[in-house]
């Protein structure tokens, strides 16, 4: 086994993980505030890094762009279980995660045209984003249907689909608040009486 083997059979040290975190982090902020097609400069200050960092983890823009979305999608999927755990009631934790789900969209609308090219790795992603995600949202639902807070026949893809709806607006002007609109459509879901 040549030393090339070994190296990409070793599993990536703590520091690295979280350094590559900390970069996908700063080019998701860059990418909301000016579009996936800011300098690569942009994403390296505002990581603290040199760009010879974030050609050397990500060599191509698309190399980006994908792994920014699927961090994203991890973190909106770890932190389901991680709102039910430490929130007071679970439709508090639903309410919490709808948040970060609008805030990962806004970033995901700003990718749209992107992800929408012919570049092979964006195939998969939507799939990807489906497989992690509903079962997420499902779980936070099903929870706060238990505890008899919400009512409602919707099912997580449609709420999701629902909130992805009302985020598509973000992208056209700075005015429009898609937190607000999503927060009356979380509310509606409360029981009342």
């Amino acid at each position: 086994m040549s030393d090339g083997d070994q190296s990409a059979r070793r599993p990536r040290r703590a520091d690295a993980r979280r350094n590559e975190g900390a970069l996908l982090d700063a080019a998701a902020t860059v990418f909301v505030a000016s579009g996936v097609e800011a300098p690569v400069r942009d994403i390296a200050a505002e990581a603290g890094v040199g760009t010879a960092t974030i050609y050397r983890h990500f060599p191509t823009r698309a190399d980006l762009i994908i792994a920014v979305y699927r961090h994203q999608v991890e973190a909106c999927a770890d932190a389901g279980p991680a709102l039910l755990a430490s929130c007071p009631s679970p439709y508090a934790a639903l309410g919490r995660w709808i948040d970060l789900f609008v805030d990962f969209l806004v970033t995901k609308h700003g990718l749209a045209g992107v992800l929408q090219s012919d570049n092979a790795g964006f195939e998969n992603l939507h799939a990807y984003f489906i497989d992690r995600l509903v079962p997420v949202c499902t779980q936070l639902l099903d929870a706060a249907k238990a505890a008899g807070e919400i009512s409602t026949p919707l099912s997580a893809l449609e709420l999701m689909r629902g909130v992805g709806n009302l985020c598509i607006g973000a992208e056209r002007s700075v005015d429009y608040d898609a937190r607000r609109l999503v927060g009356v459509l979380v509310a509606g879901l409360r029981r009342t009486g």
